[in-house]
């Protein structure tokens, strides 16, 4: 991409994502659903975020000032163990599926995070913290496919993991008819604070 056709923001958002084996068992989970909704739109599952503080759009030249900080945050804490378990929609049209484990160490690493973005100068809405992957939406209406689904879900408690990077990821949210694509703009190990070089 050459630099007329860069964009001059970016749509931000700081996240953990959940290991490969931890969606592997739940998109097994929700097998069944893929195939009785396939009216739903179904987020991808290597898309698949726990977020921590959406920033909203950005100037592309902003992106760059968060890059220390949120490596220095990330180099001093330990990987929060996380599960996905159950399941709930948000106003009867976002199906998610819930975190539990170090839900402590999540809610203060995630008030780290925003503390270090708005010291870049950087100001965004404040929502609370509500732990969740987002699977899928359904369309204007329906408002029984996610509450069905959800249902199904509830029982559902994976396998725990370590959450063991901080992610800086930004999306094409808006910016056309297609699919939300994430890319990760760049991310950290946790808890690598105490490596030195060989």
């Amino acid at each position: 991409m050459n630099e007329q056709t860069r964009p001059a923001t970016v749509r931000v958002f700081i996240a953990l994502a959940p290991p490969d084996h931890a969606k592997e068992e739940l998109a097994r989970e929700l097998g069944p659903a893929y195939g009785t909704h396939p009216h739903l739109r179904w987020n991808r599952i290597e898309d698949w975020h726990i977020t921590l503080a959406f920033l909203g759009e950005l100037p592309a030249g902003t992106v760059p000032l968060l890059r220390r900080p949120l490596a220095d945050l990330a180099a001093g804490r330990r990987p929060p163990g996380l599960a996905l378990r159950g399941s709930g929609s948000f106003d009867d049209r976002v199906l998610w599926s819930g975190v539990e484990g170090d839900l402590d160490e999540l809610h203060t690493l995630a008030a780290d995070v925003r503390s270090a973005v708005r010291n870049c100068g950087v100001t965004f809405e404040e929502r609370p913290l509500r732990p969740h992957l987002t699977l899928a939406r359904a369309r204007r209406g329906d408002r029984t496919s996610a509450a069905e689904i959800a249902e199904g879900l509830a029982g559902f408690t994976g396998r725990r993991w370590p959450a063991e990077r901080l992610h800086l990821v930004g999306s094409n949210a808006g910016r056309g008819k297609g699919p939300i694509h994430y890319r990760d703009i760049e991310s950290w190990a946790l808890g690598d604070g105490g490596r030195t070089g060989a």
